[in-house]
C-alpha cells in the first residue's frame, strides 16, 4: 500500500471516528433531558429508549473503528468528548463555559493531535492496525480453540 493511501485511509477512519464520538456524545443530551422528567413517564422512556439507541449505534461503530485503529489511538481521540459536552451544555443547557473550560479543551486538543502524530511515526509497514487486516498466519499466531 503506497504512503499517500494510507495516510488517506488513515485521515478517513480518524474522520469518521471523530463523527461516531459526536453521535456518541448526543447520548448526553438524552439522559440529562431524560433525568428531568418523571421516572417511567412516556418521556422519559422515550428518552431513555433514544440514549439507548445512540449507545447501540455508537457500539457497533466502536467496533468498525478498532478493527482499523489501534486501541491507544481509539481511547487517546475519546477524549475530544469532553468537548462535546461543552458545546452541547452552552447551546442546549444553557451552561456557562469559562476561559479554563476553553483552555482545557484546548489542550485536549493539542494532546490529542500531538497522540496522533506520535503513533503514526511509530507504525511500521504491515502492522495490523490502522487499515491493515490482521492475518491468521503470522507467526506467533494460536490456532484456533478445538483446533489441533
Amino acid at each position: 500500500m503506497s504512503s499517500h493511501k494510507t495516510i488517506n485511509s488513515r485521515a478517513k477512519t480518524l474522520i469518521a471516528l471523530h463523527l461516531l464520538l459526536l453521535v456518541y456524545s448526543l447520548s448526553g443530551i438524552f439522559s440529562k433531558n431524560a433525568a428531568h422528567e418523571p421516572f417511567l413517564s412516556p418521556m422519559f422512556i422515550l428518552l431513555y429508549g433514544g440514549m439507548l439507541a445512540i449507545l447501540f449505534i455508537y457500539a457497533i461503530g466502536w467496533q468498525q473503528i478498532l478493527k482499523r485503529l489501534s486501541l491507544s489511538m481509539a481511547f487517546a481521540n475519546k477524549a475530544v468528548t469532553v468537548i462535546w459536552g461543552m458545546v452541547w451544555g452552552f447551546f442546549i443547557f444553557g451552561e456557562s463555559v469559562s476561559a479554563l473550560n476553553i483552555l482545557g479543551a484546548a489542550m485536549v486538543i493539542v494532546g490529542v493531535v500531538l497522540y496522533a502524530r506520535a503513533d503514526g511515526k511509530e507504525e511500521k509497514p504491515g502492522d495490523p492496525i490502522d487499515g491493515d487486516q490482521w492475518t491468521t498466519d503470522a507467526p506467533g499466531n494460536l490456532p484456533p480453540l478445538g483446533s489441533e
